[in-house]
């Protein structure tokens, strides 16, 4: 398959701060991708960066085969970019279904399709933004990306803050939309356990560079690797029973 996304030899920051570094990636029509890396690492700078509100410094940037490199914001959103970022940006003063028609581009992602994915949305959609909770407007910024019907779909840690039945939901989503509907994606996340199991390939970023890159399937039984660039500690080994000591 073709690629719909590619990096190749990006660095980009703020100002003068450089914060990702010669950042290559490649990613296919239909591949969800995981950005994996602890607090500060760089994660949320990529996606900036493909989305265009960082400085680049250096590197090219290509959308289903376009030079987006030095387009503005809106134009990449207009070419394929769907970007679901920390802050959620949901008009807060609109209702569920204007923040939907707001923004929708004609293709298969409509508004009666994902109150279909979503239908606490559909049983919300006369609610004002700043009415929801925090699931439900995660919910609706993720609806507010797909009714764009981009090319590839950009989250930045998308369950983060909220609660376990809400971060089930959101995840069961997200696995429909990798492994049924065909969606290109980036899912930027700090906790490895939450994509892998979701995703076709991950990277792990660390001070700003791709440090590794493997399927995910592999990385989600890599314990070393895990353990070494995320911090995610073996399971330890049950210890044998001594006499005198059960419980």
């Amino acid at each position: 398959m073709p690629d719909v996304l590619t990096l190749e030899g990006v660095t980009a920051g703020y100002a003068e701060a450089v914060v990702l570094s010669g950042a290559s990636l490649a990613l296919r029509e239909g591949e969800a991708l995981a950005v994996l890396g602890r607090n500060g690492v760089g994660k949320t700078t990529l996606l900036n960066t493909v989305v265009g509100v960082t400085r680049l410094f250096a590197g090219r940037i290509t959308l289903g085969g376009r030079d987006v490199t030095r387009l503005a914001p809106e134009k990449r959103a207009a070419a394929g970019i769907g970007w679901v970022p920390q802050e959620r940006n949901i008009f807060k003063s609109l209702t569920v279904e204007e923040n939907l028609t707001a923004v929708a581009r004609p293709g298969r992602w409509d508004v009666r399709r994902v109150y279909a994915l979503f239908p606490r949305l559909q049983e919300r959609r006369g609610n004002l933004g700043n009415q929801l909770s925090g699931g439900e407007q995660q919910m609706l910024a993720i609806a507010r990306a797909l009714v764009l019907n981009p090319k590839v779909l950009l989250l930045d840690e998308p369950t983060e803050g909220l609660a376990p039945i809400i971060v089930e939901e959101l995840l069961r989503v997200l696995a429909r939309l990798f492994r049924e509907e065909g969606m290109a994606g980036i899912v930027v996340e700090q906790h490895a356990h939450k994509v892998l199991g979701m995703t076709d390939r991950a990277l792990i970023l660390d001070r700003g560079a791709i440090v590794h890159a493997a399927d995910s399937a592999a990385l989600k039984d890599d314990a070393a690797t895990l353990e070494l660039h995320l911090g995610v500690a073996r399971k330890s080994e049950p210890r044998p029973l001594r006499a005198g000591n059960r419980t």
